[in-house]
């Protein structure tokens, strides 16, 4: 096999992977907006998107979150924290 058709196949198995991750990221955030929906309306509905604005109001207030919010953002964390190894 040459070296370009090794270095073709790597790089079509790398896209592979981060798209794979990605995907897999999307479905985990959309997860937790799913869970926070009802706490981000109502402790934070006037708190500007960006920034990590919404995430910081969420934990400022996170000893009222529902606790399907609470586990959605232990998650998030626990996953961020896995991928930053």
């Amino acid at each position: 096999m040459s070296r370009i058709a090794i270095v073709a196949r790597a790089s079509t198995s790398l896209a592979m992977t981060l798209t794979t991750l990605f995907t897999i990221a999307q479905a985990e955030a959309e997860e937790a907006r799913n869970a926070c929906r009802a706490d981000y309306r109502q402790f934070c509905k006037d708190t500007m998107p960006g920034g990590g604005r919404i995430a910081k109001c969420l934990a400022d207030n996170s000893d009222k979150l529902s606790s399907a919010c609470k586990t959605a953002m232990a998650e998030a964390r626990a996953s961020k924290a896995g991928g930053a190894k």
